[in-house]
């Protein structure tokens, strides 16, 4: 199954820092949805929980089955037992009951029905959910989603279901430009069913001027995360928090994405892009018309994880870093992070790798005439 078609927008990579907001969530991102420029990341290639992030996939597929023909709005959908015995946050749909496709929507659109979500995956994939998250994995990696992996179709907690804020974005802008005739879904403030009203737990929808989506997302594992877009000025911005303290949280980091990625168009700045942590630097992810993308290949080495590090120096200033991380990828062929660190200093490191893979690259460091450090 070919999703590549359609999808003929370039999205770098994301780049990570850990500085403008504190621990307060996880990672975060602003990128403009029509170019694919990245104006703002943070650990946006960091493995996080997606929770109810999820659904956008689950969406996704169910939009494109609408597209061919194998379903159609007005088609109701079978209730299994299994469905029916989702939780928590469901419509409390009676096994055996139907719901319309349009209604299917909305309910995990608006309300993030679990229940619903799994309706969905099973009609649409033999009457298994299992059967349907090898789908969206599969999907996911066809339209470029590098480190997602998916094990339901709602985001029910589970230690191998997993994304990051910049899959989760390139996900987003697919729905954008693939089905564009189904946006207005991830838009509905309210909703109402079999005489009961649901409200989008997406607060920008009421207090962001322009806010058009999308989907927030809560588990214990994943706290909290939303997904908001919004136009202004001809321009169609995403921002993706992942991992928020609570609900206030997500809702004031994405406002405050959105006016920062608005204001950096606005003057023209260059995007915030820093502390790059396990990413491959410089890369972009192309849709091919008729094979899966794969990204464009550098010689950055890929270290495997582990519980050490190597440390590459600590500069007074980050432009200092910056040339140092530089020497170190062209010299090394690996991409180290830049660290805030005490008393205003910025660390050069290469994080979480085995303790084998340190030092034989602190030796090779030290062959090259570079200062370094294995650091656990």
């Amino acid at each position: 199954m070919t999703m590549m078609k359609k999808f003929l927008f370039i999205l770098p990579v994301l780049f990570l820092c850990n500085f403008a907001y504190g621990a307060s969530y996880r990672a975060a991102l602003v990128a403009d949805m029509d170019s694919g420029r990245v104006l703002y990341s943070e650990n946006a290639n960091v493995a996080n929980y997606p929770a109810s992030l999820t659904k956008i996939m689950t969406l996704y597929l169910t939009f494109n089955a609408l597209e061919h023909g194998r379903l159609h709005l007005d088609d109701y959908l079978i209730v299994s037992n299994s469905a029916a015995a989702a939780e928590p946050v469901k419509l409390g749909l009676p096994a055996g009951s139907k719901i319309k496709v349009e209604d299917a929507i909305k309910a995990v659109a608006v309300h993030s029905a679990n229940d619903v979500a799994r309706v969905l995956a099973e009609n649409l994939k033999g009457g298994k959910e299992g059967n349907f998250a090898s789908l969206m994995t599969q999907v996911a990696t066809e339209i470029g989603l590098s480190s997602t992996n998916f094990e339901n179709s709602s985001g029910l907690p589970d230690d191998d279901h997993l994304s990051t804020a910049r899959d989760i974005a390139l996900l987003s802008v697919a729905i954008y430009k693939h089905f564009p005739q189904y946006w207005k879904y991830f838009g509905i403030k309210t909703w109402t069913y079999n005489g009961q009203t649901y409200t989008n737990g997406n607060r920008l929808l009421t207090s962001y001027p322009g806010c058009d989506g999308m989907k927030t997302g809560f588990t214990n594992k994943s706290k909290y995360s939303l997904v908001a877009t919004a136009s202004r000025d001809g321009h169609h911005l995403i921002a993706v928090v992942l991992g928020a303290d609570n609900k206030d949280i997500r809702a004031s980091v994405a406002t405050s994405l959105l006016n920062r990625g608005f204001k950096m168009l606005e003057n023209g700045t260059e995007p915030v892009i820093i502390n790059n942590q396990n990413s491959t630097a410089n890369t972009t992810y192309a849709a091919p018309t008729n094979t899966t993308p794969q990204p464009t290949q550098t010689n950055t080495k890929k270290m495997s994880a582990g519980a050490a590090g190597v440390q590459f120096g600590a500069f007074s200033s980050y432009d200092a870093a910056a040339r140092q991380v530089k020497n170190v990828e062209q010299t090394l062929f690996v991409r180290p992070d830049i660290e805030r660190a005490s008393g205003g200093l910025y660390r050069v490191r290469l994080n979480n790798i085995s303790e084998s893979a340190a030092q034989d690259l602190r030796n090779s460091a030290t062959a090259a005439g570079i200062d370094s450090y294995v650091f656990h």
